[in-house]
């Protein structure tokens, strides 16, 4: 059976800001694909895999940061703003961890936070590396983890056999928008050749999936996924990632997982000589999957916004077939109206039924605030959660007890 975090669901982008009033921006915009025929994104740089040495240098500093974006997202006005307890209602010293790439925003939310506090001290040290903070949580090392990707189902199994319950998962800010590195949005690719600019997130899981939660027949040809004339009967090539990878648990919990049923790959190999279904090839990772998609007239895979580093066309998604389809552009991905918007979590040990420490509530709440989120602002990498994001957040927090 597989394990699942307790955590907050990543709203259907649109219709959950909709709800909240966050995203009336956007009507104003052309980034929805009944006005968008073709969303041409500049080629990324080409990037590499780290060195061992870049990952050693990561554990024991963090990674550095990325030059920002030019652009930077306003705060949603509707953050709450955070009521601070009394000055030394809180108290202790407590130890987590984060991975390379929170580290630094990590400890600027800390800092903050003990400003309000301070008889409170949490150290956040070295290795920093998410599955090692994880393997700690497990072990009850630590009071609190940062991690910026979903935990891998392993690590929620050995949570679970531990305590006989999920870790409590929260999201705490965006992901990046295309940093190499640092939870970057998600995008489907497509060959310039084809006709197809949109799909849903229901045709994705008919096209990628054995487990087809989402409902439908299975989509093999471009004619099932929309297309006509000579593209009707070609063949859906697909590229993607051989699990286990933080992308690919990430598009399998978004697209394939649906009502609680866990989704299932369609098979293939890595190599791509022996696949166990011929249409579809898996990559070991993420680096050659845009120029797989170039090369093939009937492919389409996913990657990180930060990996679009040949000419392919990145098209536009929706939830289901009629809802409004976005494009992963900046704004619609800060906005989170684009469903493959990323984000990272804070994880703890709560006992189902029982109170969460008050340092730890405390911490999320001021993140999930107006200034955590601000902090987040701030630092010009990592995005900063919508008003609907973070009472979703709330919500579990308060169903924790």
């Amino acid at each position: 059976m597989k394990r699942t975090a307790r955590t907050a669901t990543a709203p259907a982008a649109a219709v959950a800001l909709a709800a909240a009033g966050s995203v009336t921006s956007l009507a104003a915009t052309d980034n929805d694909a009944e006005n968008l025929t073709t969303w041409a994104v500049a080629l990324q740089k080409k990037v590499t895999p780290q060195t061992p040495e870049q990952d050693e240098y990561n554990k024991t500093h963090g990674r550095p940061l990325p030059a920002p974006e030019l652009l930077q997202p306003t705060l949603d006005t509707g953050l709450g703003n955070y009521r601070t307890r009394p000055r030394n209602s809180l108290r202790g010293d407590y130890e987590c961890a984060a991975s390379d790439v929170l580290a630094d925003l990590s400890q600027k939310w800390i800092k903050e936070f003990e400003k309000k506090y301070p008889k409170v001290h949490i150290s956040v040290n070295p290795p920093y590396a998410g599955i090692l903070g994880a393997l700690e949580l497990i072990k009850g090392k630590l009071d609190c983890v940062f991690v910026s990707r979903e935990l891998r189902p392993t690590d929620i199994q050995g949570f679970h056999d531990a305590f006989g319950y999920d870790p409590l998962s929260i999201p705490m800010s965006g992901g990046s928008y295309r940093h190499f590195g640092f939870l970057d949005s998600v995008g489907f690719m497509v060959n310039k050749k084809n006709p197809v600019d949109k799909l849903s997130l229901d045709q994705l899981d008919a096209m990628l999936s054995t487990t087809r939660n989402r409902g439908g027949e299975a989509a093999t040809t471009w004619g099932d996924l929309g297309a006509t004339g000579d593209w009707a009967d070609k063949p859906v090539h697909i590229v993607g990632l051989q699990p286990w990878n933080g992308f690919e648990e990430f598009v399998r919990q978004r697209v394939l997982d649906h009502d609680g049923e866990r989704g299932e790959w369609r098979p293939g190999a890595a190599d791509g000589t022996t696949p166990a279904d011929p249409a579809v090839h898996w990559e070991k990772t993420v680096f050659n999957l845009s120029k797989a998609a170039s090369e093939d007239p009937y492919a389409i895979g996913y990657t990180g916004m930060a990996y679009v580093d040949s000419a392919v066309e990145v098209i536009s998604l929706s939830d289901h077939a009629g809802d409004p389809a976005y494009a992963p552009t900046y704004e619609n991905v800060a906005s989170t109206a684009y469903p493959l918007s990323r984000v990272t979590y804070f994880n703890v040990n709560n006992k189902p039924g029982k109170q969460l420490d008050p340092v730890m509530e405390e911490l999320i709440r001021f993140i999930l605030s107006k200034r955590g989120q601000r902090v987040v602002s701030g630092q010009q990498v990592f995005l900063p959660l919508r008003s609907g994001q973070t009472r979703d957040s709330l919500d579990v927090l308060d169903a924790a007890p």
